[in-house]
């Protein structure tokens, strides 16, 4: 299952980071929890599971105490995700965002409120002990897509202990891409999805900076995808293929280490969907597709002692978010087919099936078929 770079068919303007990753934004950690259990019927309440979670933690210390600038944008807002509203009142991320399936929203969002609350004991007690007004409360980040044609969703089963493993299992290093963590039961194009990820660097002369996605995809028909601008869908589709009842989703998560605030994050989150549309995505009626973005170039004191501070903030805004718009669109596109061609077979309940995409075939269609070649 080689990832799109090793298959030499996408053309790029800019490089990517050393692991082409979301990772390769200093400090960001992804860690994956993955359910996979039972097979056959669908028993109600029991199975067969095909889901799971993945955390992204914009760094590893505690984010409720320093928060990190972000912002959120909805391309199509068919979905159930949880804390969007916060985000953009107050421009700041405060827990890890959480990715999982559509119904384990609530219980995930809960987990990461436990979490916060065991690192920051005065939540939802105030401040008394320290002299400072106010009540704490915390504010969750989870998106989500339906992994219902494969897993038993009714059932719920990801919560605390899932949540838990994920965040232990965070690192630094490369990402585990494909058929784990919440996009253990996805579908993208008619075939199997999955997680994604890919980064881009900035040119020195433009600050260097590092912008990276990473997907969580779930959304398409078969003749819609488009792969390095050829039409593939087209000539390749799955065998038996069986439509789910669903439009489907993307999440679509941005980090960057340039001094973005909330206002310029949101553009960058705009620019995502380019990204969506190169790979033939036209945002169904059903579709719930959502961007998040955050900055690690600083952190934001939740309370600080101080009524002001000052910190590096970028003077030519045009020619910044004219490269990283650039990089955004390049690394959420080579998400998306890294989502798809790392992700293996998935057989799930009642038998529904989700077929890897074959890169032998994929390769084969983009030398015929490339205008470039």
């Amino acid at each position: 299952m080689p990832r799109i770079r090793e298959l030499d068919i996408l053309t790029h303007r800019l490089p990517p980071g050393r692991h082409n990753a979301i990772t390769d934004v200093a400090g960001v950690a992804v860690g994956h929890f993955t359910l996979i259990e039972g097979d056959g019927a669908w028993q109600p309440g029991s199975g067969p599971f095909r889901s799971g979670v993945t955390v992204i933690l914009p760094h590893q210390g505690n984010l409720y105490a320093e928060k990190v600038p972000a912002a959120v944008h909805t391309i199509n807002g068919f979905g159930k995700v949880a804390g969007f509203e916060q985000v953009r009142e107050l421009g700041n991320i405060e827990t890890p965002i959480a990715l999982t399936s559509t119904l384990n929203v609530p219980r995930v969002a809960d987990a990461l409120m436990t979490l916060a609350i065991e690192q920051n004991p005065h939540i939802g007690l105030g401040f008394a002990a320290t002299g400072r007004q106010g009540y704490a409360s915390v504010n969750p980040v989870v998106g989500e897509t339906s992994d219902g044609f494969l897993n038993d969703m009714q059932s719920r089963p990801i919560g605390e202990a899932a949540l838990r493993s994920a965040v232990a299992e965070a690192s630094t290093a490369s990402v585990v891409e494909g058929a784990v963590g919440a996009g253990t039961g996805t579908s993208c194009y008619g075939w199997k999805g999955g997680i994604g990820t890919a980064s881009r660097q900035i040119a020195a002369r433009m600050g260097g900076y590092t912008v990276a996605a990473l997907v969580q995809s779930n959304f398409g028909i078969p003749p819609e995808l488009t792969i390095a601008g050829v039409p593939v869908g087209q000539f390749l589709q799955p065998d038996n293929y069986k439509p789910r009842p669903e439009d489907g989703s993307i999440m679509i998560v941005l980090a960057t280490d340039a001094p973005l605030e909330s206002r310029q994050l949101e553009r960058l989150c705009r620019r995502a969907a380019f990204g969506l549309a190169r790979t033939g995505s036209t945002a169904h009626h059903g579709s719930g597709d959502f961007v998040i973005a955050f900055s690690t170039a600083y952190r934001i004191p939740d309370r600080g002692p101080a009524m002001a501070t000052s910190r590096a903030a970028i003077l030519n805004e045009g020619e910044a978010i004219t490269a990283l718009s650039l990089g955004v669109i390049e690394s959420v596109e080579e998400a998306i087919y890294n989502s798809l061609l790392m992700a293996e077979t998935i057989v799930g309940r009642d038998g529904n099936c989700r077929y890897g995409l074959p890169a032998d075939e994929v390769l084969s269609l983009v030398r015929k078929h490339s205008p470039r070649r």
